[in-house]
């Protein structure tokens, strides 16, 4: 008979947790076999890394309770199997440890979204069929002032990874020019994250605007490979530089995607980008991986460049009388 729940102990900072888990053997990635405890002994390998990604950030939950079958889709919850959907407050009954901050969307709408202080609380919402962990650019206690400038490139049709690496170590050239440096990672899909580690000093208007300068110099320079156009279909075959993650939410680092193998967004360096491909990190590869070589994005917490340079150059953009973008 299989298990209705067993019980983990998780470290934490006051010495370990007990986190409950239901119905471990359901299975998960249907590709891979693999189980629900199998994705929670996931995060657990590679905890130090996921955990330096969330560490005192608002986090939203994209939760799939019944696994990644071949009827699932995110949509909101209605209790179907394969149903899944995005966790923006906190849900009712979680541990007293699990702790919250209060997130404002607009004049209307607070959010009490999860703020992951240890990796039990990640444990914890793994349990509750978290595959992605949406992580805001900021942290607690300086919620207005990103430290990331996080873009996402997107291959149009027809395009492949290599063509995204392509614009990636262009784009890696361009941030030099501006004296800075960045992580990709992938987005566990056919896409890359580069994450500019910032100093926190900048609202997200003015990180933004930065965003939109370094896209507009990379669009002036490879006009048929990259685009910025906000319109599906305007963008043609082109990969889309899109500036407007710098004000949203991103999964984390070592996230697990929605596919029937358990991808996972696996932090890189800019040597070991050349001959990636994003199925080669899942939910089994990636701990062996991480065993070997680490967070390979541990050192974003150690940078925070400066935005002057990016911002003198949106300045300029402006008195040349280029357009606001939506």
């Amino acid at each position: 008979m299989a298990a209705k729940y067993l019980e983990l102990q998780v470290r934490s900072p006051g010495g370990e947790r007990t986190v409950r888990v239901s119905n471990p053997d359901k299975i998960y990635f249907p590709d891979l076999g693999a189980t629900k405890l199998e994705l929670i002994e996931y995060f657990v390998a590679v905890g130090a890394g996921l955990l330096t990604a969330t560490l005192h950030r608002p986090t939203t939950l994209e939760r799939w309770p019944g696994g990644v079958q071949p009827e699932s889709k995110l949509t909101e919850w209605n209790g179907a199997r394969g149903s899944a959907f995005f966790q923006k407050r906190l849900p009712k009954g979680a541990p007293e440890w699990v702790r919250t901050v209060r997130v404002p969307v607009n004049d209307d709408i607070v959010l009490d979204e999860v703020c992951p202080t240890e990796l039990a609380v990640l444990v914890w919402g793994a349990n509750l069929g978290t595959l992605t962990f949406h992580t805001w650019p900021v942290r607690e206690g300086n919620l207005g002032r990103p430290d990331r400038l996080q873009i996402d490139l997107d291959p149009g049709p027809g395009r492949t990874f290599a063509d995204i690496v392509q614009v990636a170590q262009e784009l890696r050239a361009l941030l030099a020019e501006f004296g800075m440096t960045a992580g990709p990672k992938t987005s566990g899909k056919g896409g890359l994250h580069v994450l500019v580690p910032i100093a926190p000093k900048w609202s997200f208007a003015d990180v933004r605007r930065a965003a939109i300068a370094l896209g507009r110099e990379l669009v002036r320079r490879r006009p048929g490979l990259v685009t910025m156009e906000w319109f599906k279909k305007n963008r043609g075959s082109r990969v889309y530089f899109d500036y407007n993650q710098v004000a949203a939410t991103v999964g984390s680092a070592y996230s697990v995607r929605p596919t029937a193998r358990g991808l996972v967004s696996a932090p890189l360096t800019w040597d070991e980008l050349a001959d990636a491909e994003p199925a080669d990190f899942d939910i089994r590869t990636m701990p062996v991986r991480f065993a070997a070589v680490g967070d390979r994005h541990a050192w974003l917490d150690e940078a925070g460049h400066d935005l002057t340079p990016l911002l003198e150059q949106a300045e300029r953009d402006d008195r040349a009388g280029l357009p606001d973008l939506r």
